[in-house]
């Protein structure tokens, strides 16, 4: 296929990836009220609990409409990922090989739900959140919170979980594809340690050890997966190699 047909198909599925995600968007807005109502529970929660004004706050006049914009899109990428998804696969599908592609099916068939998983996972722990960060208001203020901030941390939080939860698979596809060996991932357990610890702090900006430890430990476990796949797959390849020195050795000496 030349050039120019090939930029002639990734704009027809560039066009057919953006229909449907605005589809997806027609959808996703008569969905905002009900995201709405889940993300404002948790501070809701607090003004019930603790007795206090806590409350989700618009500071401009246009600030609810472009909430609810900014909810439709996100619920609109959702909603239309088997169309986006599609188009993408049927673009590079045609430039695989055939176990190449296994390895393609496999890789997206497992991200994705990884990916909900880490985002079900920061989900869980933003009540957790919002109830230690709005606690260190003093006791007689209100917490009148921008709801497009809240807004923004929820899918910050949301979408860099989602993407840690993936980085396993990614290893495991780097090792599939032979550029690293299951035993040089493990060398590096003391920095994936550090690292996730310093990611869990990050993503849980509240001080909070039970919210760290609750993030940290999914995403360890799914390190060392990672790693004993690595290192199992390194065994098979090796057992591979093996064999097939045996038979090339073999085959010249009945030639000799």
């Amino acid at each position: 296929m030349r050039l120019a047909e090939h930029l002639i198909e990734f704009r027809n599925r560039l066009i057919i990836a953006a229909i449907g995600i605005v589809l997806g968007m027609v959808g996703g807005f008569l969905l905002t009220d009900w995201v709405f109502n889940l993300m404002a529970a948790p501070i809701h929660d607090i003004a019930e609990t603790r007795g206090r004004t806590a409350d989700l706050n618009f500071q401009s006049v246009t600030g609810a409409f472009d909430l609810r914009l900014q909810i439709s899109l996100g619920l609109g990428v959702i909603l239309s990922s088997p169309v986006w998804l599609y188009q993408i696969w049927m673009f590079i599908m045609p430039g695989l090989k055939k176990n190449e592609r296994w390895y393609a099916i496999g890789f997206v068939g497992t991200a994705i739900p990884l990916f909900l998983a880490g985002v079900w996972v920061a989900w869980m722990l933003m009540p957790r959140i919002v109830e230690v960060m709005v606690s260190f208001a003093p006791e007689d203020s209100s917490s009148l919170i921008s709801a497009g901030d809240y807004y923004k941390l929820i899918m910050t939080l949301c979408i860099a979980v989602g993407i840690a939860f993936v980085l396993p698979v990614v290893l495991v596809m780097l090792n599939f594809a032979g550029i690293i060996t299951g035993s040089a991932i493990l060398k590096g357990w003391r920095t994936a340690v550090l690292l996730v610890a310093l990611f869990a702090a990050m993503a849980t900006p509240s001080a909070d050890v039970l919210s760290m430890f609750f993030l940290m430990a999914p995403m360890l476990g799914l390190y060392f997966l990672a790693v004993g796949i690595a290192m199992i797959n390194d065994r098979r390849r090796a057992r591979k190699h093996k064999k097939f020195e045996a038979e090339l050795a073999a085959a010249e000496a009945s030639a000799a």
